[in-house]
């Protein structure tokens, strides 16, 4: 089965910028953008009020993804793009729509006065079932935000990306989450950032004077530890440029001051299946609300 770039679509602004973001990676990977809207269904004496009639509906259901789609085939030509009608909870249907989706896309409201997201409960329940990535779009993004500015400093989208940053964990890196990042620094024709926040064990914390020449140790160590993780896909991606940054201290503040300049953030998100639900990870659910950029979230087992 063609896979391809699946987006979720409610009308609302978040959702909008999300729709632009799917064409753009849709032409990226010569993929069908498909563009999903999903009705709620709601009491029938509520269905019956005048505010929900039948036009309110219809105008929901069809008119507005109608209207994306004739939008996006002309502001993006040569992208096929296909028109779903979905019913259902919008959170356990487009976590379904998303498994024979390459990656699915969403929108976040930003947060009033800094860059970032503000993740709701649909947002949250897709990111913590799906089993296919999920990248998160702002609803001010555009697409000369993921480039670099032009020789005047001007924002632009003719000139080239900025990198693609990866959280990486070497105690446990991951062959899905890699390979996603070192693909979309491909697609883009631009670098990628890997970034690997460490710290010392436990009982280097108490009781031990400070001593640099151990601190010094620990950090050949870590540096040396995301070398050998990266080795065998530079060879596999042998025109990607890759810039490690193994750094002292929590990996989401290193992940969230590098998405300050890139063009996709990338992190995982281990599958857990628990009896008391789904996680997204501390580190992962830190750079989701402070990131200024798109992230995406790759599942992993």
């Amino acid at each position: 089965m063609l896979r391809t770039v699946t987006v979720g679509l409610d009308g609302s602004r978040e959702s909008r910028a999300a729709v632009e973001w799917a064409a753009r990676e849709a032409k990226l990977r010569g993929l069908p953008l498909k563009i999903v809207h999903v009705w709620q269904p709601v009491p029938e004496p509520m269905a019956q009020a005048p505010l929900l009639g039948g036009g309110t509906r219809a105008h929901w259901t069809e008119r507005i993804p109608r209207e994306a789609a004739a939008g996006v085939r002309l502001r993006h030509p040569g992208v096929e793009v296909i028109g779903e009608q979905l019913s259902g909870q919008a959170g356990d249907v487009l976590a379904e729509a998303a498994r024979s989706a390459e990656l699915l896309v969403l929108g976040s409201r930003g947060l009033t006065g800094i860059g970032g997201f503000m993740i709701g409960s649909v947002g949250l329940s897709v990111l913590a079932h799906a089993d296919r990535p999920v990248v998160l779009v702002r609803a001010l993004e555009a697409a000369a935000d993921e480039h670099e500015p032009d020789p005047a400093g001007i924002p632009s989208a003719a000139t080239p990306f900025r990198p693609v940053v990866l959280g990486l964990d070497v105690d446990h890196p991951d062959e899905t989450l890699i390979e996603f990042a070192f693909d979309a620094a491909r697609l883009r024709g631009t670098s990628l950032r890997v970034v690997h926040g460490w710290n010392p064990p436990p009982y280097h914390a108490y009781a031990m004077p400070a001593n640099p020449a151990r601190h010094e140790a620990l950090a050949l160590s870590a540096a040396g530890a995301l070398s050998e993780a990266l080795r065998p896909w530079l060879q596999k991606f042998p025109d990607v440029v890759v810039v490690e940054m193994s750094r002292h201290g929590s990996a989401a503040v290193h992940l969230v001051d590098a998405a300050r300049e890139a063009s996709l953030v990338v992190v995982g998100r281990r599958i857990r299946r628990s009896p008391f639900g789904a996680h997204i990870g501390h580190t992962t659910h830190a750079v989701l609300h402070h990131s200024a950029g798109p992230v995406a979230v790759v599942a992993h087992a």
